[in-house]
Protein backbone atom coordinates (compact mmCIF):
# COMPACT_ATOMS: atom_id res chain seq x y z
CA UNK A 1 0.00 0.00 0.00
CA UNK A 2 1.48 3.79 -0.75
CA UNK A 3 1.49 6.40 1.75
CA UNK A 4 -2.40 7.70 2.79
CA UNK A 5 -1.64 10.78 4.00
CA UNK A 6 -2.80 13.88 1.96
CA UNK A 7 0.20 16.09 3.88
CA UNK A 8 2.41 13.50 2.29
CA UNK A 9 1.67 14.42 -1.07
CA UNK A 10 1.12 17.87 -0.18
CA UNK A 11 4.86 17.96 0.36
CA UNK A 12 5.80 14.96 -2.27
CA UNK A 13 4.34 16.34 -5.87
CA UNK A 14 6.08 20.35 -5.50
CA UNK A 15 9.16 18.68 -3.91
CA UNK A 16 8.95 16.07 -7.31
CA UNK A 17 8.55 18.42 -9.88
CA UNK A 18 11.47 21.53 -8.38
CA UNK A 19 13.77 17.81 -7.91
CA UNK A 20 12.83 16.80 -11.61
CA UNK A 21 13.60 20.51 -12.86
CA UNK A 22 16.91 20.25 -11.44
CA UNK A 23 17.78 17.21 -12.81
CA UNK A 24 17.21 18.67 -16.06
CA UNK A 25 19.86 20.52 -15.23
CA UNK A 26 18.20 24.01 -14.24
CA UNK A 27 18.93 25.31 -10.80
CA UNK A 28 20.45 22.21 -9.71
CA UNK A 29 20.36 23.80 -5.65
CA UNK A 30 16.34 22.66 -6.40
CA UNK A 31 17.67 19.03 -6.48
CA UNK A 32 18.80 19.20 -2.37
CA UNK A 33 15.09 19.95 -1.66
CA UNK A 34 13.66 16.61 -2.03
CA UNK A 35 14.66 15.27 1.20
CA UNK A 36 13.61 17.97 3.48
CA UNK A 37 10.47 18.51 1.85
CA UNK A 38 9.33 15.11 2.39
CA UNK A 39 10.93 15.09 5.51
CA UNK A 40 8.01 17.40 6.79
CA UNK A 41 5.95 14.54 6.64
CA UNK A 42 7.87 11.29 6.66
CA UNK A 43 11.40 10.48 8.95
CA UNK A 44 14.38 11.70 6.24
CA UNK A 45 15.61 7.66 5.77
CA UNK A 46 12.18 6.73 4.27
CA UNK A 47 11.90 10.10 1.87
CA UNK A 48 15.08 9.19 0.85
CA UNK A 49 14.26 5.42 -0.54
CA UNK A 50 10.96 7.06 -1.59
CA UNK A 51 13.08 9.68 -3.87
CA UNK A 52 15.71 7.15 -4.81
CA UNK A 53 13.52 5.06 -8.07
CA UNK A 54 12.03 8.88 -8.83
CA UNK A 55 15.63 10.19 -8.90
CA UNK A 56 16.69 6.94 -11.39
CA UNK A 57 13.53 7.96 -14.11
CA UNK A 58 14.60 11.53 -14.02
CA UNK A 59 18.45 10.10 -14.97
CA UNK A 60 17.31 8.14 -17.58
CA UNK A 61 15.15 11.15 -19.24
CA UNK A 62 18.06 13.20 -18.62
CA UNK A 63 20.87 10.58 -20.18
CA UNK A 64 18.50 10.27 -23.17
CA UNK A 65 18.02 13.70 -23.83
CA UNK A 66 21.47 15.03 -23.06
CA UNK A 67 23.24 11.65 -24.82
CA UNK A 68 25.41 13.85 -27.05
CA UNK A 69 25.87 17.21 -24.78
CA UNK A 70 28.31 17.02 -22.18
CA UNK A 71 31.99 17.49 -21.44
CA UNK A 72 34.04 13.96 -21.73
CA UNK A 73 37.16 14.98 -19.97
CA UNK A 74 35.24 16.48 -16.67
CA UNK A 75 33.44 12.77 -16.57
CA UNK A 76 36.90 11.51 -16.90
CA UNK A 77 38.14 12.95 -13.80
CA UNK A 78 35.11 12.95 -11.94
CA UNK A 79 33.20 10.13 -12.01
CA UNK A 80 35.80 7.44 -11.04
CA UNK A 81 36.58 9.42 -8.04
CA UNK A 82 32.41 9.74 -7.74
CA UNK A 83 31.89 5.87 -6.84
CA UNK A 84 35.17 5.77 -4.90
CA UNK A 85 33.19 8.71 -2.47
CA UNK A 86 30.35 6.17 -2.84
CA UNK A 87 32.47 3.29 -1.87
CA UNK A 88 33.93 5.55 0.92
CA UNK A 89 30.47 6.95 2.09
CA UNK A 90 28.91 3.49 2.13
CA UNK A 91 31.39 1.84 4.43
CA UNK A 92 31.51 4.39 6.98
CA UNK A 93 27.75 5.48 7.01
CA UNK A 94 27.58 4.08 10.77
CA UNK A 95 30.35 6.16 12.33
CA UNK A 96 30.24 9.35 10.12
CA UNK A 97 27.47 12.17 11.12
CA UNK A 98 25.20 13.05 8.16
CA UNK A 99 24.64 16.75 10.33
CA UNK A 100 28.62 17.15 10.50
CA UNK A 101 28.89 16.22 6.64
CA UNK A 102 25.92 18.83 5.89
CA UNK A 103 27.73 21.58 8.14
CA UNK A 104 31.25 21.06 6.57
CA UNK A 105 29.83 20.88 3.03
CA UNK A 106 27.69 23.66 3.15
CA UNK A 107 30.28 26.00 4.80
CA UNK A 108 32.79 25.36 2.23
CA UNK A 109 30.21 26.10 -0.73
CA UNK A 110 29.46 29.81 0.89
CA UNK A 111 33.49 30.17 1.00
CA UNK A 112 33.14 29.59 -2.68
CA UNK A 113 29.94 31.14 -3.64
CA UNK A 114 31.36 34.30 -1.92
CA UNK A 115 34.89 33.97 -2.86
CA UNK A 116 33.39 34.14 -6.63
CA UNK A 117 31.18 36.97 -5.93
CA UNK A 118 33.32 39.25 -4.09
CA UNK A 119 36.53 37.88 -5.96
CA UNK A 120 34.91 39.49 -9.13
CA UNK A 121 35.60 35.35 -10.86
CA UNK A 122 32.92 36.01 -12.96
CA UNK A 123 35.05 38.51 -15.28
CA UNK A 124 37.69 36.08 -15.33
CA UNK A 125 38.52 33.72 -17.89
CA UNK A 126 37.76 29.59 -17.61
CA UNK A 127 39.62 27.33 -15.26
CA UNK A 128 41.32 24.42 -17.00
CA UNK A 129 40.78 20.57 -16.10
CA UNK A 130 42.94 19.67 -12.64
CA UNK A 131 42.94 15.92 -12.32
CA UNK A 132 44.07 16.49 -8.78
CA UNK A 133 41.53 19.06 -7.67
CA UNK A 134 38.68 16.94 -9.69
CA UNK A 135 39.51 14.07 -8.13
CA UNK A 136 39.12 15.58 -4.61
CA UNK A 137 35.82 17.45 -5.70
CA UNK A 138 34.47 14.19 -7.31
CA UNK A 139 35.00 11.92 -4.24
CA UNK A 140 33.56 14.47 -1.81
CA UNK A 141 30.57 14.42 -4.22
CA UNK A 142 29.73 10.61 -3.90
CA UNK A 143 30.52 10.51 -0.45
CA UNK A 144 28.28 13.20 0.38
CA UNK A 145 25.64 12.28 -1.92
CA UNK A 146 25.76 8.74 -0.23
CA UNK A 147 25.57 10.20 3.54
CA UNK A 148 23.29 13.57 3.20
CA UNK A 149 22.00 13.61 -0.77
CA UNK A 150 24.18 16.62 -1.05
CA UNK A 151 26.60 15.96 -3.73
CA UNK A 152 25.56 18.91 -5.72
CA UNK A 153 28.00 21.30 -3.89
CA UNK A 154 31.37 19.85 -4.26
CA UNK A 155 30.20 18.46 -7.91
CA UNK A 156 29.41 22.33 -8.88
CA UNK A 157 32.78 23.80 -6.91
CA UNK A 158 34.96 21.53 -9.40
CA UNK A 159 32.71 22.69 -12.37
CA UNK A 160 31.62 25.96 -12.33
CA UNK A 161 34.82 27.28 -12.57
CA UNK A 162 35.36 25.32 -16.23
CA UNK A 163 32.40 28.20 -17.41
CA UNK A 164 31.11 25.38 -19.49
CA UNK A 165 28.01 26.41 -22.02
CA UNK A 166 24.65 25.53 -19.97
CA UNK A 167 23.39 22.60 -21.94
CA UNK A 168 27.20 21.33 -21.73
CA UNK A 169 27.53 21.80 -17.91
CA UNK A 170 24.08 20.40 -17.31
CA UNK A 171 24.48 17.09 -19.29
CA UNK A 172 27.48 16.50 -17.71
CA UNK A 173 25.79 16.76 -14.22
CA UNK A 174 22.78 14.52 -15.42
CA UNK A 175 25.42 12.01 -16.58
CA UNK A 176 27.62 11.97 -13.11
CA UNK A 177 24.66 11.84 -11.29
CA UNK A 178 22.86 9.46 -13.09
CA UNK A 179 26.37 7.14 -12.74
CA UNK A 180 26.03 8.36 -9.31
CA UNK A 181 22.52 7.35 -8.45
CA UNK A 182 22.43 4.32 -10.04
CA UNK A 183 25.49 2.99 -8.12
CA UNK A 184 23.85 3.66 -4.74
CA UNK A 185 20.79 1.67 -5.38
CA UNK A 186 22.89 -1.30 -3.97
CA UNK A 187 23.90 0.08 -1.07
CA UNK A 188 20.98 1.48 -0.06
CA UNK A 189 19.14 -1.71 -0.01
CA UNK A 190 21.62 -3.41 1.47
CA UNK A 191 21.33 -0.70 4.51
CA UNK A 192 17.25 -1.67 4.20
CA UNK A 193 15.98 2.18 2.62
CA UNK A 194 13.29 0.04 0.51
CA UNK A 195 10.89 -1.63 1.22
CA UNK A 196 7.26 -2.28 -0.35
CA UNK A 197 5.40 0.90 0.90
CA UNK A 198 7.99 2.98 -0.34
CA UNK A 199 8.53 1.33 -3.87
CA UNK A 200 4.70 1.65 -4.25
CA UNK A 201 4.93 4.93 -2.84
CA UNK A 202 7.63 5.57 -5.78
CA UNK A 203 5.61 4.44 -8.26
CA UNK A 204 2.31 6.67 -7.66
CA UNK A 205 4.68 9.90 -7.93
CA UNK A 206 6.59 8.47 -10.70
CA UNK A 207 4.47 9.75 -13.83
CA UNK A 208 5.45 13.31 -12.26
CA UNK A 209 9.35 13.07 -12.79
CA UNK A 210 10.00 13.01 -16.71
CA UNK A 211 7.62 15.73 -17.16
CA UNK A 212 9.60 17.98 -14.52
CA UNK A 213 12.56 16.66 -16.07
CA UNK A 214 11.69 17.55 -19.16
CA UNK A 215 10.53 20.92 -18.08
CA UNK A 216 13.97 21.42 -16.81
CA UNK A 217 15.75 20.43 -20.42
CA UNK A 218 13.79 23.12 -21.74
CA UNK A 219 14.59 25.98 -19.78
CA UNK A 220 18.12 25.17 -20.56
CA UNK A 221 18.80 24.88 -23.78
CA UNK A 222 16.65 28.62 -24.14
CA UNK A 223 18.51 30.49 -21.48
CA UNK A 224 21.59 32.77 -21.87
CA UNK A 225 24.95 31.62 -20.41
CA UNK A 226 25.08 34.85 -18.24
CA UNK A 227 21.90 34.46 -16.73
CA UNK A 228 22.11 30.41 -16.22
CA UNK A 229 24.87 31.06 -14.13
CA UNK A 230 23.88 34.02 -12.07
CA UNK A 231 21.35 31.29 -11.70
CA UNK A 232 23.44 28.19 -10.44
CA UNK A 233 25.48 30.58 -8.49
CA UNK A 234 22.53 32.06 -6.45
CA UNK A 235 21.11 28.47 -5.93
CA UNK A 236 24.31 27.02 -5.12
CA UNK A 237 24.30 30.03 -2.09
CA UNK A 238 20.44 29.15 -0.89
CA UNK A 239 21.65 25.17 -0.58
CA UNK A 240 24.89 26.26 1.44
CA UNK A 241 22.62 28.17 4.14
CA UNK A 242 20.23 25.52 3.75
CA UNK A 243 23.00 22.82 4.98
CA UNK A 244 24.58 25.21 7.09
CA UNK A 245 21.18 25.47 8.83
CA UNK A 246 20.47 21.51 8.91
CA UNK A 247 24.08 21.32 10.50
CA UNK A 248 23.81 23.87 12.82
CA UNK A 249 20.19 22.92 14.24
CA UNK A 250 21.19 18.81 14.37
CA UNK A 251 24.40 19.40 16.34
Amino acid sequence: MPLTDPFFYICAIPAVIMVGVAKGGFGGGLALVGVPMLSLAIPPVQAAGILLPILLVMDAVGLFSYRAIYCRKTLLILVPAGLMGILFGYFTAAVISETLVRLVTGTIALIFVADYWFGKKASKPSKPHNVIFGGIWGAISGTTSFLAHAGGPPFQMYVLPLKLAPPVMAGTAVIFFAIINFSKVVPYYALGQFDSQNITTSLVLLPIAPLATLAGIKIVRHINKKMFYNITYAGLFGVALKLIWDGITGL
